[in-house]
């Protein structure tokens, strides 16, 4: 039998990149859903190429314009963000790759584990936003979170056959970003072209831009967390500029274990859908000689402010990761926007955090309730 998948976030990096997976594996997979938020364009052309039986199109603008350039086809049109927690319902879907961005993610992942489907998460605000509450989701419901991560995936592989109470720390690798070797005062000054420049990876404009301030690092740490069951100090971030160590696992006995590649997401991704199997790919092999070095180096927490920060959100816990992120998310937007610099936007991360009223153990609607003032505070020091 096929493994259904719908794919939330389908027109986005890792969302174009999973259906390049399912047409490779077509012996392997069946899509049964793909959605977007705004990109109806890609997302009416992927709907011709793939013919899911689902397709989601969330701002609902642009409904009538994705129903009708597929009304000639046998796929189901819905329109909204509530579609998008409902579709993932349909008992036609085996396991949903949740591939959206930012807070978004949230809700369709909660629905989706309420109605038992595998989740492939690939969406780490998610675990970030409400760690606590889907781990505890994920256990009422018996639920096995799959990381699509490549940091996240590393660290899975390497614990498989492992006693948990032999894990004594992990080491998440970061690429460093474009910024890595500048110092703080010419980071006052880097350009959004500048920024989107990522040396190994191909993401989107969102990722990319928390990829060069580390925030995206910090965001994995405290997804890690959640994963793996983790405490602050056993999560270290270090940066590995080929970017081929994905993540390395430390055990109580000095040893360790890493996973290792060539910066290729179709291969996290492929894991997570075909786990607990690996499924044979033509995809570039590693070739050691031609790597020579391996470079490790510390990451630097007073540059890149936003990685100190992260990890002072998820040692206070509680909705202060939530408030973290929606505060990114808009200074993100804001510095896409060419509206703020670079270093103003971990002042804007900070204040709001600081600003925020702290919940220990937040309900669903407390998260939302955070997001939501920590989005209009962060959007008020923005002129």
């Amino acid at each position: 039998m096929k493994k259904r998948i719908a794919i939330l976030g389908s027109t986005g990096s890792i969302g174009c990149q999973a259906l390049q997976v399912l047409e490779e594996q077509k012996e392997q997979f069946e899509l049964e859903v793909i959605t977007a938020n705004e990109n109806a364009e890609l997302l009416i052309r992927q709907a011709k190429d793939h013919s899911p039986n689902v397709v989601v199109i969330a701002n609902e603008s642009k409904y009538s314009v994705v129903r009708d350039s597929l009304s000639h086809l046998p796929i189901k049109v819905f329109a909204g963000e509530e579609s998008l927690s409902q579709v993932v319902e349909m008992e036609s879907i085996d396991m949903v790759l949740t591939a959206l961005v930012g807070f978004s993610g949230l809700f369709p992942t909660v629905s989706a584990m309420r109605a038992g489907k595998q989740i492939a998460l690939a969406n780490k605000e998610t675990l970030v936003v409400a760690g606590d509450y889907i781990t505890r989701l994920a256990a009422e419901m018996n639920t096995l979170i799959l990381p699509v991560d490549s940091e996240h995936s590393a660290i899975f592989q390497c614990l498989l056959g492992e006693d948990p109470g032999s894990l004594e720390k992990i080491y998440l690798t970061a690429s460093g970003g474009p910024f890595r070797k500048l110092s703080v005062e010419s980071l006052e000054r880097v350009t959004r072209e500048e920024a989107l420049k990522h040396p190994n990876w191909n993401m989107g404009d969102k990722i990319t831009i928390d990829s060069a301030s580390l925030m995206n690092k910090g965001l994995e740490a405290i997804e890690a967390q959640w994963l793996f069951n983790l405490r602050p100090e056993q999560i270290e971030v270090i940066v590995h500029p080929q970017s081929i160590i994905h993540s390395i696992v430390q055990f109580v006995d000095g040893s360790m274990k890493a996973q290792m590649g060539l910066p290729d997401m179709k291969m996290p991704i492929l894991y997570a859908l075909s786990f607990p199997e690996r499924k044979r790919t033509a995809s570039r092999r590693f070739i050691f000689t031609d790597y020579p070095t391996l470079s490790f180096e510390a990451a630097d927490p007073k540059k890149f402010r936003n990685l100190a920060l992260s990890f002072e959100a998820m040692k206070k816990g509680g909705n202060w990761p939530c408030a973290l992120n929606a505060a990114n998310e808009v200074a993100v937007e804001a510095f896409l926007a060419g509206r703020i610099g670079f270093m103003t936007m971990p002042e804007i991360i900070e204040k709001t955090m600081k600003q925020c009223d702290f919940i220990s153990r937040p309900s669903l609607e407390d998260y939302k309730n955070t997001d939501q003032k920590s989005r209009m505070f962060a959007k008020s020091m923005i002129k």
